[in-house]
C-alpha cells in the first residue's frame, strides 16, 4: 500500500497519534480528512497542514457523523482509500465502574470501528480494495492494570480487527491493528481512569510506563505508516508487546500469577 495520491480519513486527529498520522500522510502524498471530538483543535492541526487536509468536528461513534466523514471526503478528495479508526477514550477503574462508563469506552473504543467498516467495506468490495487501520492498544493483547472498561474494549477492538481481516482479506482488503503500549499522550497522564479513582489511575499509569519507553505521537505514526506501506496486520510500536505476548499464549496460568506479581508491586 502506497499513501500518495491516496484519500484518508484519521479520527482522534486533533492531538496525539491522529495528529502525527495525518501529519505524515499529507506529507507523504495523501489528501485527509481528519476528526476529532474537539473541532477547534482538529480545524488548527487541518489548517497547519495545508490544502490536503480538512478538518470535521464530532462524535466519531455517531454513525451519522462517519457517514458525513465520508462525504465530505469524497466531496474533497475523491473516494475514501484508507480509514484510520483512531480515536479512543478510557473508562472506569473496576467494578465500582458505571454502565455509562463501559457503554462510553466500547462505543467510542469498539463501535466506532464496527459503524465506519459498515459504511465503508460494500464500497470497497466493489472497488476491489481498501484499507482499515484500528489502533486498538498492548492493552488489547495483554490487560490494562486498574482500567476493566479499558482493557476489556480495546481486547474488543482487537478481535473486531481480526475478523474483518479474516473476512474480507480474499475480497481486497486490508486491515492493521496498532497494538502500543506507552505514548505521551493526554490519554495517557489523564485519561486512562477517572481522576477520582486516584489509586486506580495511578497504578494504570505505572503500569504503562514502567514496561517499556514512552514513545512520541511521531515516533509511532512512523511505525504505523511503515505497516500499512507493508500490509502488516498486527502493528507493535513496542517490539518487546510481542514476546509478552507470546508468553501469554504460551503459559496462561504462569502470566496471570506474573500480572498479579506486578501488580502487587506497583501497589507496593
Amino acid at each position: 500500500m502506497e499513501i500518495v495520491d491516496k484519500v484518508a480519513i484519521v479520527t482522534g486527529a486533533g492531538a496525539g497519534i491522529g495528529a502525527a498520522l495525518a501529519r505524515r500522510l499529507v506529507a507523504g502524498g495523501a489528501r485527509v480528512v481528519l476528526a476529532d471530538l474537539d473541532a477547534e483543535g482538529v480545524g488548527r492541526v487541518a489548517e497547519s497542514l495545508g490544502a490536503g487536509a480538512v478538518a470535521v468536528g464530532g462524535d466519531v461513534s455517531d454513525e451519522l457523523v462517519i457517514r458525513g466523514l465520508i462525504e465530505r471526503a469524497e466531496a474533497e478528495f475523491g473516494p475514501v482509500d484508507l480509514y484510520f479508526a483512531n480515536a479512543g477514550i478510557g473508562g472506569g477503574a473496576g467494578l465500582d465502574s458505571t454502565d455509562q462508563q463501559w457503554a462510553a469506552a466500547l462505543e467510542v473504543n469498539v463501535m466506532a470501528h464496527v459503524r465506519a467498516a459498515r459504511l465503508l467495506v460494500p464500497g470497497w468490495r466493489e472497488r476491489g480494495g481498501g484499507y482499515f487501520v484500528a489502533t486498538a492498544s498492548a492493552a488489547g493483547l495483554l490487560t490494562q492494570l486498574g482500567s476493566a472498561p479499558y482493557a476489556v474494549s480495546k481486547h474488543a477492538a482487537v478481535g473486531f480487527a481480526e475478523w474483518l481481516s479474516v473476512t474480507y482479506g480474499d475480497h481486497g482488503i486490508r486491515v492493521s491493528c496498532v497494538c502500543p503500549m506507552g505514548v505521551d499522550t493526554r490519554l495517557l497522564h489523564t485519561g486512562l481512569v477517572p481522576p477520582e479513582h486516584a489509586a486506580e489511575a495511578e497504578l494504570a499509569v505505572k503500569a504503562v510506563t514502567t514496561a517499556g519507553a514512552v514513545l512520541s505521537p511521531d515516533e509511532v505514526a512512523e511505525v504505523v505508516l511503515a505497516g500499512v506501506s507493508d500490509e502488516h496486520f498486527l502493528i507493535l510500536p513496542h517490539p518487546e508487546v510481542l514476546k509478552m505476548y507470546r508468553h501469554k499464549g504460551s503459559d496462561y496460568d504462569r502470566w496471570l500469577d506474573g500480572m498479579r506479581r506486578f501488580q502487587a508491586a506497583l501497589q507496593g
